[in-house]
Order: C-alpha cells, then sequence, then structure tokens
C-alpha cells in the first residue's frame, strides 16, 4: 500500500523543519486564547507552576510515543496502530475523531481573529470602550449572524488553501519568520504593560503560586491544556512524526517543542492575564479575554494604533498555522482511511468540516442550546471542546499508554527513539510514565471530570 500512501504524504526539510512545525502546530490559539482564561479561572501561579509540572513529564512522554509511532509506521494514526497491532487499530478511529471536533470550532475562533485584526485597523476605539463587544458580536446582536460566516469563512478558505499547497511548503517556511515576530512584539508588549501603574496585583496573580487556590479543577484544567497546546491526542503528532526523517533525534525534537510551546504559554499568560486582573476579568473563565482585555491595552498605550494591527495579524498567523495542523491531521486520516489522493481528501474534510463550524456559529445565535453539562455555557463550541478535551482526548492517551505498554511493548518504541544513534536520555522516566502514571493518573481526571460535568463532585 506503499505507494497509495504517498499522494497524502508531506515531508519536512529536517530536524529544525519538523521542530518548526510541530512547534507551528503547537504555538496558537491554545497559546494565546485558552490558556489565558483558564489560567485567570484556575488560580493564576498555581494553575502555570501545575501546568509546567505536567508539560515536562506527561506532556514530553505522550510526545514522545506519539512522535515515535508515526515515524515508526510512515503513516497517520488510523493505519499507524493498525500495522503495528490489528486489533487496536480501533485507537486510530477514536482519536480522528478529535482534530475533526476540534478544527471545525477552532475555524470559528479564527475568523473572530480575523475580524479583530480588521477591527485593530478600523476602528479599535469601539471595541476598547465596550468589553461586552466582542459577546455582541458572536451572538448577532451587532451585525447579525453573517458577519460571523463571512469571516469563518475567509478563515477556512486560507486554512485549506495551506493544506492544499502542502505543511512542507507552508508551515515550515511560515513559522521561521512567524514565531520569532511573535515573540518579540510579545515582550515588546510585556515591557510595556510593566509600566502600568495598576499591574503590580495582576502579576502577583500570575506568578504567585497560591496553595490555597489548588483543586482537583487545577489539575483537571492543566490536564486539558496540555492536550489542547502540545496537539495530543489529535493524531497530529502521529501524522507528523510519520514525515520525520529516520535520522533525526526524536527525544531532542520533543523537547524542544515542548519548551517552545510552554515558555509561549506562559510569556503569552503574561502579556494576557495580569492586564485582564487589573481591567477587572480576575478569576473570569469568559473565553473572550483575547477579544475584550487587549484592545483595551492598545487603546491606552503608546502607538496602540500601530501594535494593535501587528499584533492581531500574528495572532492569525499563529492561528493559522495551528488550524493547518489540525486540518492537515484530518487530510491525512481521511487519506489513509479511504485510500484516496490528497485533493479528494480535501474535499472529503471540506464536506465535513464547514457544516461543523456553521453549527458552532449559529451556535451563539439562532442554534444557541442549553445542552448542560456539555455546552459549559459556550453553546456548540462548549459542547464539542467538552467532548474533545475531557472525554475522548483522555480515553486516546490512556488507550495509547496501555497500547504501547501491552500491545507493541515499550521497548519498541525506545528502541525507534534510538534508532537515529542518539541514546535516549530520558527513557526512564519515560518508562515509568507510560505504563504506571500517566494512564492512572488521566483515568482519575476522566473521571473527575465526568463527576464534574454532571454535578456529582465540583472540582473547583
Amino acid at each position: 500500500m506503499a505507494s497509495e500512501d504517498k499522494p497524502t504524504r508531506a515531508s519536512f526539510s529536517g530536524h529544525i523543519g519538523f521542530v518548526l512545525a510541530s512547534a507551528a502546530a503547537a504555538v496558537g490559539l491554545g497559546n494565546l486564547w485558552r490558556f489565558p482564561y483558564l489560567t485567570s479561572h484556575y488560580g493564576g501561579g498555581i494553575f502555570v507552576l501545575v501546568y509546567i509540572l505536567m508539560a515536562v513529564t506527561f506532556g514530553f512522554t505522550l510526545l514522545v510515543a506519539e512522535v515515535a509511532i508515526g515515524r515508526k509506521t510512515g503513516k497517520s494514526c488510523i493505519r499507524a496502530f493498525a500495522e503495528l497491532c490489528y486489533k487496536y487499530r480501533w485507537i486510530g478511529y477514536v482519536e480522528m475523531i478529535v482534530p475533526i471536533l476540534i478544527v471545525s470550532y477552532y475555524m470559528v475562533i479564527g475568523g473572530w481573529v480575523t475580524k479583530w485584526f480588521v477591527l485593530s485597523v478600523t476602528d479599535m476605539s469601539a471595541v476598547s470602550s465596550d468589553p461586552g463587544y466582542w459577546w455582541s458580536y458572536i451572538t448577532g446582536d451587532i451585525a447579525g449572524m453573517s458577519d460571523p460566516i463571512i469571516w469563518f469563512a475567509v478563515f477556512a478558505a486560507v486554512c485549506f488553501l495551506c493544506v492544499y499547497v502542502g505543511v512542507d511548503r507552508g508551515i515550515e517556511k511560515v513559522s521561521r519568520v512567524l514565531m520569532p515576530t511573535l515573540l518579540i512584539l510579545t515582550g515588546a508588549i510585556i515591557l510595556y504593560e510593566m509600566t502600568l501603574p495598576d499591574i503590580w496585583d495582576g502579576l502577583v496573580f500570575y506568578l504567585d503560586p497560591d496553595l490555597s487556590k489548588l483543586s482537583a479543577g487545577t489539575f483537571l484544567g492543566a490536564v486539558s491544556q496540555i492536550f489542547y497546546s502540545l496537539s495530543i491526542a489529535m493524531g497530529i503528532m502521529i501524522t507528523y512524526g510519520s514525515y520525520m526523517r529516520k535520522q533525526d533525534n526524536i527525544e531532542k525534537a520533543v523537547r524542544n517543542i515542548s519548551v517552545i510551546d510552554t515558555g509561549t504559554a506562559i510569556l503569552m499568560g503574561l502579556m494576557i492575564v495580569p492586564v485582564a486582573y487589573m481591567f477587572g476579568f480576575g478569576d473570569s473563565k469568559s473565553m473572550g479575554l483575547l477579544f475584550t482585555a487587549m484592545p483595551q491595552v492598545f487603546q491606552s498605550m503608546p502607538g496602540g494604533a500601530v501594535i494593535g494591527p501587528l499584533f492581531y495579524i500574528l495572532v492569525l498567523f499563529a492561528a493559522v498555522t495551528s488550524a493547518v495542523a489540525l486540518l492537515e491531521a484530518v487530510v491525512s486520516q481521511f487519506g489513509d482511511w479511504l485510500t484516496l489522493r490528497r485533493h479528494r481528501a480535501i474535499v472529503v474534510s471540506f464536506c465535513i468540516l464547514i457544516p461543523l463550524g456553521l453549527l458552532v456559529v449559529f451556535g451563539f445565535g439562532p442554534l444557541m442550546t442549553d445542552f448542560s453539562p456539555f455546552d459549559q455555557g459556550a453553546g456548540w463550541l462548549g459542547i464539542l471542546d467538552t467532548l474533545s478535551n475531557t472525554i475522548i482526548m483522555p480515553l486516546v492517551a490512556i488507550s495509547t499508554c496501555l497500547f504501547v505498554t501491552f500491545a507493541i511493548g515499550v521497548r519498541s518504541v525506545t528502541d525507534e527513539v534510538e534508532s537515529c544513534g542518539n541514546r535516549f536520555r530520558s527513557k526512564t522516566l519515560f518508562t515509568w510514565m507510560v505504563r504506571v502514571i500517566c494512564p492512572v493518573f488521566l483515568a482519575i481526571m476522566l473521571v473527575l471530570g465526568l463527576l464534574d460535568m454532571y454535578g456529582v463532585f465540583t472540582v473547583y
């Protein structure tokens, strides 16, 4: 079947290309949109500390496992699991659901970012003067639902075009310019925010790991964010691993990806959470911090009329790279599953994802639902996010650990890591994590998440 795989396969130019493309898949709205509002809700500094600890243990372990499985088989998640142990092929099918659910609402949020970039150029004062502008916009109170639909369509079209061109010619090249520029601009905005007279309390909230705020919800939120931010249990890293060259060092690449993603998340949180706290958005679980707090910063800062548009265009590019990574996983999986040429797999993906995206858009308007416990106050976006991050992704991660331990053996993964000729320095940590700690802890988090959803046990 190798010849049939080729139309859906891409490749990276080497270690740097793999790291940049994979980091671009990880660094995106998960860092800029999701991490700040979860940090704000789950106790500030204590959430940041728990997230870092979990990133260097759980995140590292699961990333190594997925990348190794992808490179060992040269296939996306469905065929990868089937090739290594056919009776466990169902893991690939379950994993395939995750990027389908996430990319459908991710493109909607990308549409919001696109709109905010345009507003930052044309009328940022209207947004910054009314903290409720974002909610009024997405619910159609300002211009009806046609405007959110248009910007969703624009963002989706860009993503499908990038996938059609290919991740090796798209994400990798853009990332070489995008990521350093985004980090430099973020640093500049943070330096300005440090001059604001009322920023200190926000800094303490963000940086002080107050143990009194530690709860089961802190761990549950951190687990969810690890999956989302590092693109774990989505099939993305198995797909990207299948593009990786045999001579490249998996352990080194995964560490680089983890450091880039975690460092970026902390920087983005430092940029958004303290100032959001200062403007009265502390302890907020609102999805709109990126769209409500930052416009007020740009409105008040010198040169904000220039910095604001530059910031949102960079956020837009980061959103595109992550969305393209999700979309690439979907296209690759459909191509492998249905044995389709790449362009046909793209068409199939389009026919499934666009209607789901429209459902999310209308979920804030005429199709708004109160389907408790899944909506979490966010309509169909909340339903899809809860299904993917609270239920399916933990199940996939647990299943992957059990698959590595009992189906193919841990040595099968560690040998793949060492096949480049370098010693796997974290082999002992990886072995204990994948065999015992990860599956047990994630099973506990899955149960707590389900109990919390149904109101049996409140985690926070």
